[in-house]
């Protein structure tokens, strides 16, 4: 039984994605975030996995909207490295955590990781790291969750990737690697990842909101 979680927050404007404004309205990164985490639910909901589950900063309400086929477990307060910890605290079979800042995720990203995840060990890797371009990561994987692992990486800063990858060597672990992807938080890279996806919903929402300025 192997679980993909996408860690998420409600998309309400001034809430979300707030390092796209400007050049974006808080309106229109709001909109974006949505497409994206669109975008991630239906790359997930994709999967042959056995369980998937939206773990959600934000009313329960928009949750259950968004995420049919997905449990739904309410984050813990605290900083982003504790309420990471909590998910691979309360979760015990082999878990492949995602962001919902990857609008161009596709299936052939994950799939070693989940070839591996749900195959007990056999290759020896213990987790799945996924970098992101700004030096933060867009995966983690783990044969056997433990939030120790996490709680206590500072997170969002330019290290924080480097950081989390040697907690994990530190601890004994072998580690796997999956592809760089470009984590959107600015118009540059709200750009970039529109242009991977160009049929994706944050591309089209990405040039409906662009079109008659340059991007």
């Amino acid at each position: 039984m192997t679980a993909v979680v996408v860690i998420a927050k409600e998309c309400l404007p001034g809430r979300v994605k707030t390092r796209l404004s400007p050049p974006f309205s808080r309106s229109a990164a709001a909109r974006l975030a949505a497409a994206s985490l669109d975008d991630t639910l239906s790359t997930v909901a994709s999967l042959r996995v056995s369980r998937r589950v939206l773990y959600f900063d934000g009313s329960q309400a928009p949750a259950a909207a968004l995420a049919s086929g997905f449990e739904v477990l309410p984050q813990i307060g605290g900083g982003l490295d504790e309420r990471l910890a909590h998910l691979f605290d309360v979760l015990a079979e082999p878990t492949l955590l995602v962001g919902m800042d990857t609008p161009q995720l596709g299936a052939p990203d994950v799939a070693a990781a989940l070839a591996s995840l749900a195959h007990g060990g056999d290759d020896g890797v213990d987790c799945w790291f996924g970098p992101a371009a700004d030096g933060g990561f867009w995966a983690l994987g783990m044969r056997e969750p433990r939030g120790d692992l996490v709680r206590g990486v500072p997170m969002s800063r330019g290290d924080t990737g480097a950081l989390q990858r040697r907690r994990l060597e530190e601890a004994g672990l072998a580690v796997g690697m999956l592809a760089v992807l470009t984590d959107v938080d600015t118009a540059v890279e709200a750009s970039v990842a529109a242009a991977l996806a160009p049929g994706s919903r944050f591309a089209r929402e990405f040039r409906r909101l662009t079109e008659g300025r340059p991007a």
